[in-house]
């Protein structure tokens, strides 16, 4: 067996230095926790970004794949399968959507919701000809391709690879003002995340989603909610959105869909939407698999059966009280929504980073993100008792 460093430098020879993880690697996962190649156990308090909001290798979902890996894996769009189709009603039927297009990963999702957005403000509101502008937020993460990165405020994520693609305006995060002034007959949609997870765990003012919900209502401006982190029970909602009583007019989910299992997103929305896309307009060799299918179909199934939205809320409110107790020099402020919690550390106190370096020595796993932000999201699946461990270390490096 590889040790640590061997492995690491296996990394750092073969790959693109494209991330700057924290120095472990990890074997083996189980519920809330995870074991390095050394056996050193630790609390995941990331869950791969929301994605194992069912925890690491849900016995549910492990038999799911385990059947369909003995049957079927991949027939391509250019057959049908007989688990795609209970995917996408399943899936319509808990989140009350007509239509379904299956994806990959949470940027593909993204990217078929602007498509879909661009042909349904040309063919169905009668803008004109590549004329269609889409309304989104500073501070906004929604992936990596060339399109999605062309409206992001992050520098670094722009630098050299234009061009870049028009179309996009940019608002303040939770200004509802500065949304209104930003609609024109051009608007075709208004695309947020209903919490900023990747942007620092930011938390917009109270009725800034049903506001700006209105305003779209009577602009005829699509509302599109960018779901992948926050949705399916994260915030203590199934969706975030749900905590404003907003049903946006298209929804992107992924992530936390297939459990961690297996790349799986969705665009859900109705046939206004949904039927500008005819056959041969986009699709995915992938998007619909079986096996991803079977997975994600077994991944919804423990969220509701498992009452994980729920189970967020009061664990979240719980331990976000808790860690507004610990009293330290280095916070700045604590906020989030269910298990998505940030802590931000003061300027003058350094960067997040070597926090979670504190907590990593101490077997708990988090991450920084935007620099000065701790984020804390374990798996909804984590015990209570587990958590009271944990901050007990949190006391201890934060203080």
């Amino acid at each position: 067996m590889n040790t640590t460093a061997e492995y690491l430098a296996q990394v750092d020879q073969y790959s693109a230095h494209n991330y700057h993880p924290l120095p472990i690697i990890i074997s083996k996962g189980e519920g809330a926790w995870v074991w390095d190649i050394e056996g050193k156990k630790y609390l995941d308090c990331l869950s791969a970004y929301s994605a194992v909001n069912q925890g690491h290798r849900h016995p549910a979902i492990v038999k799911a794949a385990k059947d369909q890996l003995d049957k079927l894996t991949l027939t391509s769009r250019a057959f049908h399968n007989d688990q795609m189709g209970p995917f996408l009603q399943e899936l319509c039927e808990l989140t009350g959507y007509p239509k379904a297009l299956p994806m990959n990963s949470g940027a593909e999702a993204v990217e078929t919701a602007l498509k879909a957005i661009r042909r349904w403000a040309y063919e169905v509101k009668g803008i004109p000809a590549d004329k269609a502008e889409i309304i989104v937020c500073a501070n906004n993460f929604h992936g990596r391709t060339i399109t999605i990165v062309s409206f992001s405020t992050e520098e670094s994520y722009q630098r050299g690879f234009g061009p870049l693609t028009p179309g996009f305006t940019i608002i303040p995060y939770g200004d509802a003002a500065a949304f209104e002034k930003a609609i024109t007959p051009n608007t075709a949609a208004f695309l947020v995340e209903p919490l900023q997870g990747e942007g620092g765990v930011v938390v917009p003012p109270d009725g800034f989603l049903a506001c700006t919900y209105e305003m779209c209502r009577k602009n005829n401006v699509l509302f599109v909610a960018d779901e992948i982190q926050t949705g399916l029970g994260r915030t203590g909602k199934m969706f975030c959105c749900d905590w404003e009583n907003v049903k946006p007019d298209v929804l992107i989910v992924g992530k936390a869909l297939s459990g961690g299992f297996y790349p799986v997103s969705a665009m859900l929305s109705g046939e206004a939407v949904m039927d500008v896309f005819k056959p041969g307009d986009h699709g995915s060799t992938f998007g619909g698999n079986p096996l991803g299918a079977a997975v994600a179909r077994a991944a919804l199934k423990v969220i509701v059966d498992e009452k994980l939205p729920e189970r967020a809320a009061e664990l979240g409110a719980w331990f976000m009280t808790e860690l507004r107790k610990i009293a330290s020099p280095h916070v700045k402020e604590i906020r989030g929504k269910g298990l998505m919690i940030g802590v931000v550390i003061k300027d003058e106190s350094g960067r997040a980073r070597p926090f979670c370096e504190g907590l990593q020595a101490r077997g708990i796993l988090a991450k920084e993100t935007h620099d000065q932000v701790i984020r804390f999201a374990p798996p909804l699946v984590v015990a209570k008792k587990d958590l009271e461990w944990a901050l007990g270390e949190i006391r201890e490096v934060l203080q």
